[in-house]
């Protein structure tokens, strides 16, 4: 419980071999890993919830779309026009850095399904690893405050 390993092909170091200044530089190494990991766990979940909905629509949508509706089409976040469906059958998808392809409903069912697993496969990738994190930083956090008790006590009787 003493030893935590750092990243791939690093070695092993014992805790209890540090100072309280090395553990708290490693502390905040690892209290600066889980942040970043967190937030991008977060944006790995918001873009596959948006791949999700994106799915959605165009599975619900590929039956009700009409060329003979009018839709609203966005312009911005919040600024829509109306419009009309060309050809109901066919939809763009925004394939990434600033590319869209016009895909038939179905492949673009399948676009959207396959990038919705991957991400699900990235995410639980990353879960295992902050989990990891986190616990190291745990152990670490609890090697800290027992050397900083042990060096309490003993620090206040010098100073006596």
């Amino acid at each position: 419980m003493a030893s935590a390993a750092g990243g791939r092909g690093q070695e092993t170091v014992s805790l209890d071999s540090l100072s309280a200044q090395q553990l708290s530089a490693v502390k905040k190494q690892l209290d600066e890993e889980v942040e970043h990991l967190t937030a991008s766990y977060s944006q790995l979940a918001a873009a596959q919830a948006k791949f999700k909905e994106c799915l959605r629509i165009v599975k619900s949508g590929s039956a009700s779309f009409d060329d003979k509706k009018d839709i609203l089409v966005p312009l911005t976040n919040s600024l829509y026009v109306k419009g009309k469906l060309s050809t109901p059958d066919k939809v763009i998808v925004d394939v990434g850095t600033g590319f869209y392809v016009e895909k038939d409903t179905k492949s673009a069912s399948e676009f959207y399904d396959e990038k919705v697993k991957e991400l699900g496969a990235n995410i639980a990738d990353l879960e295992v690893i902050v989990q990891s994190k986190t616990n190291n930083l745990r152990v670490v956090e609890e090697v800290l405050r027992q050397k900083v008790l042990a060096a309490g006590p003993a620090g206040g009787a010098a100073q006596s």
